[in-house]
């Protein structure tokens, strides 16, 4: 039985009513004039083409203009508003981009794709093979109806303006931060403030007092938190920054106790060691000391590591040893480093070089 013979009850009084059914069908004006038709078509792709313009303007104004440049908007010479040149270009640019996408599409639906009503009965939702040749008769039928295969040029405007659309989205994705090249690595992740050493004198200081170390006055079993003199120099973001790389432990120990690699022979005073405070899993800051079997807890997730072999894990998730700091005594007997750590401190990353890295058994 159709839908338009079937009765329709009235809620309130509880009247049956005739279907009134479908009513005339009145063409659209893109329908029955091609000119007009042609029109719209145009309008749609032209609306379609603009997004990857201003998607590539919205690229170039994000690199070309200032991030300071300032825009004064007015009439008759007096200012209204002052706004960032550099804001209102983007949100102009980025704004009508997507807008127009959406403007098109509607275009497309209103004047172009097929216009005609259709009443269709209820039928069972079950996923057989006869409805699945339905849904696929009808799928070719919706796209004979957009008139896609007539003007063709029209899915491939709006998925050019869709993949254009997402361009100025991944542009902005560079306000993260710097790119991490392995030369801006080198300058900035993988160096400390130790690195200013030889060539200037870096003393080994208190982390709390400032005051230099000296070695004299560490006895076996301590551990001292401790920072590079130099860090007094910065200030705001830069001195959080340097502090977070360049924080370190010194500890003492009994020179018997300690597997000294030759390659690191020169690198102690006396059984006083340096290493980066900083965990190689995730990062967290260690100070868990244990004098007798001379390891180093991370709070964190436990990876602990041999002080008294050179920083190895002996336990937990951390895969890399715990980067030792080369360390001598001045003429007054006060701490410094020799040079900067010759691996990179903190968290592992997938491009860091590990080859470096010492391991139990190397020489």
């Amino acid at each position: 039985m159709s839908s338009k013979h079937l009765p329709v009850k009235d809620p309130e009084f509880g009247l049956s009513l005739p279907d009134p059914g479908l009513p005339e069908h009145v063409e659209r004006y893109t329908d029955v004039d091609k000119g007009a038709g042609n029109r719209a078509y145009y309008s749609v792709l032209a609306m379609f083409g603009a997004v990857p313009i201003l998607a590539i303007a919205f690229i170039v104004i994000y690199f070309a203009v200032p991030r300071d440049a300032i825009l004064d908007i007015g009439f008759a010479g007096a200012t209204f508003v002052r706004a960032s040149a550099h804001n209102v270009l983007l949100g102009l640019t980025g704004g009508l981009a997507v807008l127009l996408i959406g403007l098109g599409a509607v275009q497309w639906a209103k004047t172009i794709m097929n216009d005609h009503e259709m009443v269709e009965e209820r039928h069972s939702a079950a996923s057989d093979a006869e409805t699945r040749a339905i849904a696929v008769a009808k799928y070719e039928a919706g796209v004979a109806d957009s008139g896609v295969r007539r003007r063709p040029l029209i899915l491939g405007a709006l998925g050019g303006a869709i993949g254009f659309a997402v361009l100025p989205a991944v542009v902005t994705l560079a306000d993260m931060g710097p790119w991490p090249t392995k030369e801006l690595r080198e300058r900035t992740l993988e160096r400390t403030l130790f690195a200013a050493a030889p060539e200037e004198e870096v003393l080994l200081v208190n982390d709390v007092t400032f005051e230099p170390i000296r070695a004299s006055d560490l006895e076996i079993g301590q551990l001292v938190n401790a920072q590079p003199s130099n860090l007094q120099d910065l200030h705001g973001v830069e001195y959080q920054q340097a502090k977070s790389k360049s924080a370190i432990i010194i500890v003492r120990m009994d020179p018997n106790d300690i597997k000294i690699p030759e390659s690191r022979s020169d690198w102690h005073v006396s059984g006083i060691l340096a290493y980066s405070k900083i965990c190689t899993h995730v990062g967290c800051p260690i100070s868990l000391w244990e004098r007798q079997t001379h390891h180093l807890l991370c709070p964190c997730h436990q990876s602990t590591f041999d002080l008294g072999n050179s920083g190895v894990v002996v336990f937990g998730p951390a895969a890399r040893s715990l980067p030792q700091l080369p360390i001598t005594v001045n003429d007054e007997g006060y701490l410094v480093a020799q040079s900067d750590f010759t691996v990179p401190v903190g968290p592992s990353y997938w491009e860091r070089d590990s080859r470096n890295d010492y391991e139990d058994g190397d020489a």
